[in-house]
């Protein structure tokens, strides 16, 4: 279905308003088209895009957000498309973001998650989006979360946000999910570092995948019991109040056959329930306020960079840029000048 011609702007409504008006309305009325237009605008930080979210926003919260990360060629791709086949086998809808590196010198995206997923293309209940990093550092790119919030407001019941994929160090997504799946394959090699590595502590599940190679029992194993043991690894009795490490569960699936998928959606789902129940009769869960935390910082970072291109600051900044480079000013003391700048020309 298309989307009818916007309907004229009333006296005082700007084009951006009304064409996000019409978007976003689209989108809710289940038009692909126009939501596929509006996580477009939501990738190039149009004013139409800010205008949709704020009509969407209030209409989110209800979808489950699960972050599935880990290192290159663990099966991340190959295992979202098991895990696509086993939600519309239970008849849920499923929305995944596929975030892909980026190329440097179009700072496009490959697109190699949505060829692996064509399967799905004719079917209405799911919808994929590979977005590009954009040489955002720790594997999402900076539009994730809005993009994932349109998404929960158009109404699908899940949400798979599939991460770059570049390592140890791509921990953001934690905090932009309800779970965070981390991923790892037979035989990793030194687990002592793996227990070490970030991933490993904002995991809320693991997954052993390629369970079919040798070593993947012996792997998911070994990871079980340094996690049980995690807690006790260097701990103070004068640090009895810090929180301690997760004990998330660990799986072995096959992703390439289904094997072990309905036990991993059964675990999401189990982990959804219990985050549901920390927030039922108080605050919001911590994984939720982590998300609105890295929500609102991401657009703060965004309004900044814009703020330092506004021409009436570039002077200014690459001024300061150059004072920098040539050693006469520190750069703790540039961005303090930057940000007093930046500060002056929101306050006039």
């Amino acid at each position: 279905m298309g989307v009818d011609p916007a309907p004229r702007p009333a006296s005082g409504t700007t084009e951006p308003a009304a064409r996000a008006v019409e978007l976003a309305d689209a989108a809710r009325s289940g038009d692909r088209h126009a939501l596929a237009r509006l996580l477009t605008a939501i990738e190039n930080r149009t004013p139409v895009a800010e205008a949709a979210l704020r009509r969407l926003y209030p209409l989110a919260g209800r979808a489950h957000l699960v972050g599935i990360t880990g290192p290159p060629g663990a099966g991340k791709s190959t295992l979202v498309a098991a895990l696509i086949a086993e939600v519309r086998a239970a008849s849920r809808t499923v929305a995944v973001v596929a975030v892909d590196p980026s190329s440097p010198i179009t700072g496009g995206a490959i697109l190699g998650d949505r060829v692996r997923m064509q399967a799905y293309a004719t079917d209405r209940d799911v919808f994929i989006r590979s977005m590009a990093a954009r040489g955002h550092a720790g594997g999402l790119a900076s539009t994730t979360g809005a993009a994932c919030a349109v998404l929960d407001a158009v109404g699908f019941d899940l949400i798979l946000v599939e991460t770059v994929g570049t390592g140890q160090s791509e921990v953001e997504v934690a905090s932009s999910a309800d779970t965070t799946v981390v991923l790892e394959t037979p035989e990793m090699g030194d687990e002592v570092q793996a227990i070490k590595a970030g991933l490993l502590e904002v995991a809320d599940l693991v997954v052993v995948n390629k369970g079919d190679r040798p070593g993947a029992q012996r792997t998911a194993a070994q990871l079980r019991a340094m996690l049980v043991a995690a807690p006790a690894v260097g701990a103070d009795p004068s640090d009895a109040d810090r929180p301690r490490p997760k004990r998330p569960e660990v799986l072995v699936t096959t992703a390439a056959t289904g094997e072990g998928v309905p036990e991993l959606l059964a675990a999401l789902d189990r982990h959804r329930g219990a985050v549901g129940r920390e927030g039922a009769d108080g605050p919001p869960p911590a994984a939720r306020l982590a998300r609105a935390e890295a929500q609102v910082r991401a657009i703060l970072a965004d309004r900044i960079a814009d703020r330092l291109r506004d021409a009436d600051l570039t002077a200014d900044a690459t001024a300061t840029i150059r004072a920098v480079a040539e050693h006469e000013l520190d750069p703790f003391t540039a961005a303090d000048r930057l940000l007093a700048a930046i500060g002056r020309e929101v306050g006039s």
